[in-house]
Order: structure tokens, then C-alpha cells, then sequence
């Protein structure tokens, strides 16, 4: 997940369909090759290639500095390149077929089933790159059948972030409970300003937005038409039933939910760290964040993990995988994580790192605590995960704009995501 963007917003049939089709088929015409030249010479790699969708300028330059520093300690260039996150499987898909794919790949992690089913991805413990200290969640992420293809230096997740003056006037504590969200988001809405801003538009986001709901009162994504997820999303359509939540939700995504917040049109607000650099730069707002509320006091918070994984697809040549995933472990590194999550406000991927860099800056805690026990929305479904996030979208649109009462918005998205 691209971390100002959310989950991609591109069709998942589509998507599966694509690269089943010409990933599949080209597997074979990406599989090992004997990794040296045709004389019996060894091969001599001093240079690689990259591609991601960090098209924003600093984002792209800084991405190229550790892609060059992580290049120089394998005694290689890497020649960088980012196309638009909407531009980058199709991409992929392209390169795969026609046999160029680049040395590196990143992907957003939901994505990598997709292509390591394939077999178009190396197995990373093959070429020497050390799993371990990661946290858990973390590496189901990159996991496919049990082999590890993509790692990723930091992830986010969501929080719930707060006007602290508004909650103050209104005299109700920050909300660590569904009941104390309810009575939180209808003892600050007035005239002019929502209690709470969430993402219930038609796209990933929205799924990305509801998952913390649905799997923190047991929900599962297996069984969408369990009291559990219809309890889920039964707050949802509460919140807006009476006012808390606008109905303009069903149009809003996190960027626009931080806007009105930002704007003062909202005293909360379910978004990502990414937010924090613009809220730090608002002079008159003083907010605070936490992790999101669970259904009960003592109940454990379960948050989906963003962020995106760094690859080695396959290719013909064993030294220049060989070289990639040298980069590829430095790039996930301790040194390296620190360095992007100052950058981008995203969580280092082990633990240990992660624990110092939020000792540091006090506003990603919530996040750090968050991801502790945040997981990988392909972990239960694996590649048939993006069926079930549209139909999950579309029960939440069905059941927030009152077409159908939640119980029945999660009956048919169940209908739907297994196909029955």
C-alpha cells in the first residue's frame, strides 16, 4: 500500500485475471537460468535495475539515495526507476511477458501473491536474505506457501487521531472503546463538524479503513456474514444513523477524511502516519493519536498492515539475483528502516527498531503499538483476497447509504466473494 495513497484502487478481477493469465504463462520463460555466460565464464554484474511507484519528487530521490547506497555496499549501480502506482502491475505485467523484468521490484504487499504464485518471484532465503527479527505479521506479508519473496523496511497501518480541544469541550475522554467512540463522536458533533471522519468509498481504501472493525470483534474475512462482522458494521451505519458520521463518507477517501479534519469539520478521524507531517504544520490544531478502539476494554486490537514489499523476480541470470538480493537485505536493514521511517513516518519492521524509533518521535507510538498485532490482508485468503475486499467495500457502501441493513450488505458480499 502506498502510504499517501492507501490500498491501490485498480479492479481485483482484473488484476487476478491478468497476471493468471500472462504470468502463468510466461513462468516457465522466467524460471532459473544457469547464471553464467555461454563460454563458461563467470559473470561479472555491475549494475541492476530497479522499479517502484514512488513518483513523488523527494520520495523518488530518496528512494534512489538507498537503492544507490545499498548498490555501492554490493559493488553495483542500481538504475532506478517509478512509474504511477496505478501504472506499476501493468507494468510488471508487460516486463514478465516479455522477459525484462527488472532486478528489483517492489510491490504493494497484497500484490505479491499474485505474482509468487506465478513463479515469476525467487524465493529470498535461497540467495542468503536473513528473515528473522521481523515482526510476524510483517513477514506473513512477503510469505507465500511458506517461502519468504518479499520483505518490506517499514509498514503503517491505521489509528484513530483527535482534536484535543474538541474533546475537551465536550468533556469526554479519548475514546478507547466502541461505546466511548459513540458517545466521543456524538458529544462533538455541532454545527459545522462531524465527531468522526472515516473512508466509506468504493475502493480498497474503504476495506483497508473497516478491516480494524471487522477483525478486532473476531470477524473474519472467510465468513462476512457472521453476527461479528455484521456487529462491525452495524457501528458504522450507527455512527452516521445518528449524526456522528456524515453521509458524505460514502465519497470520501483518506485523503479527503484528513482534509476535513484538518479543517476542522471533523474532531477524529481513522487514518494513517502519514498524515502527521501536514498535522504537525497546522498551527491552530492540537491533536493527539491512538490506537483505534476495540469493540471491549481488554479486547485485542488486530489493524492491517500497509506498505509495500521488495522483490527478486526471476530471470536468466543467477549472479545478477544473486546481487539484487544483497541490496534487497540492505535496504531492509536496520539503518535503512530508520532512515525511511524518519522520512515517511512509517513503522521500522522489526520490532526492536521500531521500539527505539517511536521512543524517539512520540506521535508514531500509536502506530508501533498498532502494528504489533496488525496483519496481512492476504494472510487467510491469500490470492483470492482481492475478490473479498471489493465485496467487502460494497457491503459497507450498501449498508452506510441505507440500501441494505448490514446483516444483509454482508450476506450478499459473502455470496459474492465465494462465488456461490
Amino acid at each position: 500500500m502506498k502510504a499517501p495513497a492507501g490500498p491501490a484502487k485498480r479492479p481485483p478481477a482484473a488484476l487476478a485475471a491478468a497476471v493468471a493469465l500472462v504470468l502463468a504463462a510466461t513462468a516457465c520463460g522466467t524460471g532459473s537460468g544457469p547464471g553464467a555466460p555461454a563460454d563458461g565464464r563467470t559473470e561479472r554484474v555491475t549494475s541492476l535495475t530497479a522499479l517502484d511507484y514512488y513518483t513523488d519528487t523527494t520520495e523518488h530521490a530518496h528512494w534512489g539515495e538507498l537503492l544507490t547506497g545499498c548498490g555501492e555496499k554490493a559493488g553495483v549501480t542500481v538504475e532506478h526507476r517509478s512509474v504511477p502506482a496505478p501504472s506499476l502491475v501493468p507494468t510488471a505485467l508487460r516486463q514478465a511477458s516479455a522477459g525484462t523484468l527488472p532486478d528489483l521490484l517492489m510491490l504493494d504487499n497484497p500484490d505479491l501473491q499474485q505474482f509468487a504464485r506465478s513463479g515469476v518471484l525467487a524465493p529470498l532465503r535461497a540467495y542468503g536474505v536473513r528473515t528473522d527479527g521481523f515482526g510476524a505479521g510483517i513477514l506473513s506479508a512477503g510469505t507465500y506457501r511458506g517461502e519468504v519473496y518479499g520483505l518490506a523496511p517499514t509498514v503503517n497501518t491505521l489509528a484513530l487521531f483527535y482534536d484535543k480541544r474538541a474533546l475537551a469541550e465536550a468533556g469526554v475522554p479519548v475514546p478507547r472503546t466502541w461505546d466511548e467512540l459513540r458517545k466521543a463522536a456524538r458529544a462533538t458533533t455541532r454545527p459545522g463538524r462531524y465527531g468522526l471522519a472515516v473512508d466509506a468509498d468504493a475502493s480498497f481504501e474503504a476495506t483497508f479503513q473497516f478491516l480494524p472493525f471487522l477483525w478486532s470483534n473476531g470477524g473474519d474475512e472467510r465468513r462476512l456474514d457472521d453476527p461479528r462482522a455484521v456487529e462491525a458494521l452495524g457501528l458504522w451505519t450507527g455512527l452516521v444513523r445518528d449524526g456522528s458520521v456524515s453521509r458524505s463518507v460514502l465519497t470520501w477517501n483518506q485523503a479527503d477524511v484528513h482534509e476535513q479534519f484538518l479543517g476542522g469539520r471533523a474532531a477524529m478521524m481513522v487514518n494513517g502516519p502519514w498524515r502527521i507531517p501536514a498535522l504537525d504544520a497546522a498551527e491552530d490544531l492540537d491533536w493527539g493519536v491512538v490506537p483505534l478502539p476495540v469493540p471491549r476494554a481488554g479486547d485485542a486490537l488486530v489493524t492491517p498492515l500497509g506498505g509495500e514489499v521488495w522483490t527478486v523476480p526471476r530471470n536468466d541470470s543467477e549472479a545478477r539475483r544473486r546481487k539484487a538480493a544483497e541490496v534487497l537485505a540492505c535496504l531492509n536493514g536496520p539503518a535503512s528502516m530508520l532512515a525511511l521511517a524518519d522520512r515517511h513516518h512509517t513503522v521500522p519492521s522489526r520490532p526492536d527498531v521500531a521500539g527505539r524509533y517511536a521512543a524517539r518521535v512520540p506521535s508514531m507510538a500509536a502506530f508501533v503499538r498498532s502494528v504489533e498485532g496488525a496483519r496481512a490482508r492476504t494472510r487467510a485468503l491469500g490470492p483470492a483476497w482481492p475478490r473479498t475486499a471489493t465485496a467487502i467495500h460494497t457491503a459497507v457502501q450498501e449498508a452506510v447509504s441505507g440500501q441494505r441493513t448490514p446483516e444483509e450488505a454482508l450476506r450478499r458480499a459473502q455470496r459474492t466473494a465465494t462465488g456461490s
